[in-house]
C-alpha cells in the first residue's frame, strides 16, 4: 500500500495531497461543497465506497479541519459533518478539476452557475495587476533564496 506522506517534498501542493489527495476524497468534497451533504448515509449513497473506507476519510478530513461534526438535530447519538472555512475554500479546486475533465476526459453532467443570476462562472487566473494571465506566462519563482524546491 502507498503511504499518503511525500518525504522530502518541500512543496506547498505535496502537503495539499497529503490532505486530499487520498481515493474517494475530492468527490466526498464535491458532495458537501456543491451537493450540501452532511451525513454520513448521504455520502454512501452518493458513492459506491466502502463503508470503513467512508468512514476513514471523513475522520481523516475532520483530523485535519476541512470538517468539524456536529450532532445531528433530532438524531440522537447521530453527527453531521459541517466544512469549515478550510474546506469551503477547496470549492475553487473542485470547479477546476472538473472544469479539466470536461475538456481532456468529456463533459460532465453539470456546469458551474452564479447562483443570484445563473450565469456560468468563468475560472481564471489573474495577476493582481488585474490582467488575465496566459496559462504559459505563469512562471515559478523562490519567495526566498534560501529556500529549494
Amino acid at each position: 500500500m502507498l503511504g499518503r506522506m511525500y518525504d522530502g517534498e518541500n512543496c506547498a501542493a505535496a502537503r495539499a495531497l497529503e490532505l486530499i489527495g487520498e481515493r474517494w476524497t475530492l468527490l466526498i468534497l464535491r458532495d458537501a461543497l456543491f451537493r450540501h451533504y452532511t451525513r454520513y448515509s448521504e455520502f454512501r449513497n452518493s458513492l459506491a465506497i466502502a463503508p470503513n473506507i467512508l468512514a476513514k476519510r471523513l475522520n481523516t478530513l475532520v483530523e485535519v479541519g476541512i470538517f468539524h461534526t456536529r450532532a445531528q438535530q433530532g438524531r440522537p447519538g447521530q453527527q453531521e459533518y459541517v466544512l469549515t472555512e478550510m474546506g469551503e475554500t477547496l470549492k475553487p479546486v473542485i470547479i477546476a478539476l472538473t472544469r479539466w475533465g470536461d475538456q481532456w476526459t468529456g463533459p460532465g453532467p453539470v456546469e458551474f452557475v452564479h447562483q443570484r443570476c445563473g450565469t456560468e462562472v468563468e475560472h481564471e487566473i489573474r495577476c493582481t495587476c488585474d490582467d488575465a494571465v496566459d496559462l504559459a506566462d505563469v512562471q515559478v519563482r523562490l519567495r526566498s533564496p534560501h529556500l529549494t524546491w
